[in-house]
């Protein structure tokens, strides 16, 4: 058994976020055989197989029946279905983990027989870089030993944490879109220092420094944000000129709006 604690992961879904998750896997040092993949379409399966030396397949049923690990990885608008095609395959000693957004543990339950465990995790896409954030949930039938199963997987993504179902919506709306809104706000300000006179590279290397120069002040020293932005704001100084330009333009109050509305949306996306 692997040191994750699992002997044969399916992973259903190998897009960009399994093909994440099988390198996390990989690198966990369970071994390429222990791994099936599968998809919709053969050219990007065979090159996974080339890269990463792990099994494929184009049948869901198949690549279930021999994992006791099942990573669900397809689109919220397929999942009721992918989860009736296994429905029948599976049992309450392998552990499902979806990372479907909007897909409540209590739904996916209600497509699988018995008693299966299941874990809900929502990453954003910083994973594809070992900088992500996962958020991971257990469902009725999950043990806090399978919940840490899953976490430990995700834990070679990025930043992990463990939360109430509950917050999962909310989750989505700023963890798993907010890498968005920050590409936004990078843009924005390189197009500042182009309009200061930088050149657009240079511009764009500052503020994409600057943007995760300060979140790893707030991730390493815990303080609040405010407090670091006081930091900055020296009296007199250009920076609390610029901070007046923000609250001007609503800055702070659109990013809120654009988080609740991100949340709402969240709650929609699985019927």
């Amino acid at each position: 058994m692997s040191e994750l604690g699992v002997d044969n992961v399916a992973v259903l879904g190998a897009g960009k976020m399994g093909n994440t998750l099988i390198h996390a896997l990989r690198r966990s040092g369970l071994a390429a055989g222990k791994i099936v993949a599968t998809g919709r379409r053969e050219a990007p399966l065979a090159r996974l197989a080339e890269n990463e030396g792990v099994a494929t397949s184009r049948d869901n049923r198949e690549a279930v029946a021999g994992a006791d690990l099942v990573l669900l990885c397809v689109k919220p608008q397929v999942v009721a279905g992918v989860l009736d095609e296994i429905g029948a395959v599976m049992n309450d000693k392998q552990v499902l983990v979806s990372i479907a957004a909007g897909a409540t543990t209590r739904l996916i339950e209600s497509h699988l027989p018995g008693e299966v465990p299941v874990v809900r995790a929502m990453p954003n896409t910083p994973s594809l870089i070992g900088a992500g954030m996962t958020a991971l949930c257990g469902g009725r039938w999950a043990s806090d030993a399978q919940v840490e199963t899953a976490r430990r997987v995700f834990a070679g993504m990025g930043r992990t944490m463990v939360l109430d179902e509950d917050y999962f919506d909310a989750v989505t709306g700023l963890s798993a879109s907010g890498p968005a809104f920050v590409y936004i706000i990078i843009e924005a300000l390189a197009e500042g220092g182009v309009k200061a006179g930088l050149p657009r590279s240079v511009a764009t290397e500052l503020a994409a420094q600057a943007c995760l120069g300060a979140s790893r002040m707030v991730l390493d020293t815990e303080a609040h944000p405010a407090l670091l932005k006081d930091d900055v704001t020296t009296p007199a100084g250009c920076t609390m000129d610029g901070i007046l330009k923000l609250e001007e333009g609503g800055l702070r109050v659109t990013l809120i709006k654009a988080v609740i509305e991100a949340t709402r949306r969240a709650g929609e996306l699985v019927d």
